[in-house]
């Protein structure tokens, strides 16, 4: 590993208050890690690679901790059909469990190192990355261990996504078949299990069977919850201690004093929102009342076909009120926590260092803004990985 200095900083988040923010400010790595921050040189000046970014503000690298990037085809015709006022519904997943059934690996591949190149190249430093286009033992293990290639990716088993039309008459038989034979393939390539708790997909006993066969498995537990409308996903999630419910569209008050009350994080996915025409989700509310809250991509072909993380930021300041600061942090130390992460999303000292060049004197400009390519440059553990110039080493 090589050690980095980024000086010039104009204004710096960092997520830890006893460091400075405003600059003229310069930061140091080493081994991959934050070893400094402050004005000035670092007392050890000395480093492979000096960077000054003339100004620019710097960021945590986002960390997106709700994606479905191994699949196959695409849903254009689905979404012109919602365009034109048809409403969304979770069938249409089986749309694409055919098509990347019937993909070869060399494609899934290609697809999902396409879609994860994008996110770095939008500031993506930490990506989580979903199977549940398979739903056969053999295709959900085939997408885990294509998204197991992706550089330090998190990595989901969702073979509790829908119930394959060829189960449809026995929901209860494929409950068992992801619980038992499927799980027991596929565990050893994950670090989460999630569940679709939702009408339409999976049902409160049911998603309670799937977690607890995934704990029983070693793995962390995660869920979809109360996207389409009202229901029990929310405090399925809390009473199993899953890390976090993701969608959170549709809650109620014992939905938000239940995520207040726990460590649980609220993963929101806006641009699902935007793109399927859904209300927003109570953002204000949950921060509000004390919950731990995450803004995510949830890019997949079907209802958020989208990498871009800044697209996140703008679309949480826009449709939920949040202020550009608490956005960003949603989009890095709240997508940290919502993987159990504490080394990134952040830049304190010992941090990984990954973080953010924008092209803009403050990150408000990510909604201020909205739609330009505002990345300068990307660090991942220290190391510069992407940059359109404009900054000088």
């Amino acid at each position: 590993m090589s050690s980095l200095v980024v000086t010039g900083i104009g204004r710096l988040t960092t997520h830890d208050p006893t460091l400075p923010a405003q600059g003229p400010l310069s930061l140091a790595c080493d081994d991959g890690r934050v070893v400094w921050v402050g004005q000035g040189d670092p007392p050890e000046q000395a480093a492979d690679v000096r960077v000054d970014v003339g100004g620019r503000c710097v960021i945590p690298g986002f960390v997106d901790s709700h994606t479905h990037l191994v699949f196959a085809g695409d849903r254009l015709a689905e979404f012109t059909a919602r365009l034109a006022g048809r409403p969304y519904a979770a069938g249409g997943i089986t749309t694409t469990v055919a098509a990347t059934r019937a993909a070869d690996r060399t494609t899934l591949e290609g697809t999902v190192h396409r879609l994860s190149a994008e996110a770095v190249d939008g500031g993506t430093t930490t990506l989580e990355i979903k199977s549940g286009y398979g739903l056969t033992v053999d295709d959900e293990h085939r997408l885990l261990e294509v998204a197991g290639q992706v550089d330090g990716a998190d990595v989901t088993f969702l073979g509790a996504h829908v119930v394959p039309p060829a189960h449809a008459a026995d929901p209860d038989g494929y409950v068992d078949l992801v619980c038992g034979p499927m799980l027991d393939r596929c565990a050893p390539l994950a670090h989460w299990c999630d569940v679709f708790c939702e009408d339409g997909a999976f049902d409160v006993d049911q998603s309670r069977a799937v977690l607890e066969a995934g704990r029983a498995h070693g793995l962390g537990l995660r869920v979809h919850a109360n996207q389409l409308g009202p229901g029990p996903g929310v405090r399925l999630g809390v009473e199993m201690g899953a890390a976090a419910v993701d969608h959170c569209t549709f809650l109620d008050d014992a939905d938000v004093a239940a995520l207040a009350g726990s460590p649980t994080v609220a993963t929101l996915l806006p641009a699902v929102e935007f793109s399927t025409h859904s209300p927003p989700a109570p953002a204000r509310t949950l921060l509000d009342a004390g919950a731990h809250v995450a803004l995510a991509s949830d890019c997949n072909p079907g209802s958020s076909y989208t990498t871009s993380m800044a697209f996140v930021v703008a679309l949480a300041c826009q449709r939920y009120g949040l202020t550009p600061d608490e956005a960003v942090r949603a989009a890095t130390l709240g997508g940290a926590r919502a993987l159990g992460r504490d080394d990134v999303g952040h830049l304190a000292i010992g941090a990984t260092a990954d973080l953010v060049v924008l092209d803009a004197p403050d990150p408000g400009y990510l909604a201020y803004r909205p739609g330009l390519a505002q990345v300068q440059a990307v660090v991942r553990r220290g190391q510069v990985v992407r940059s359109r110039g404009g900054v000088t080493s």
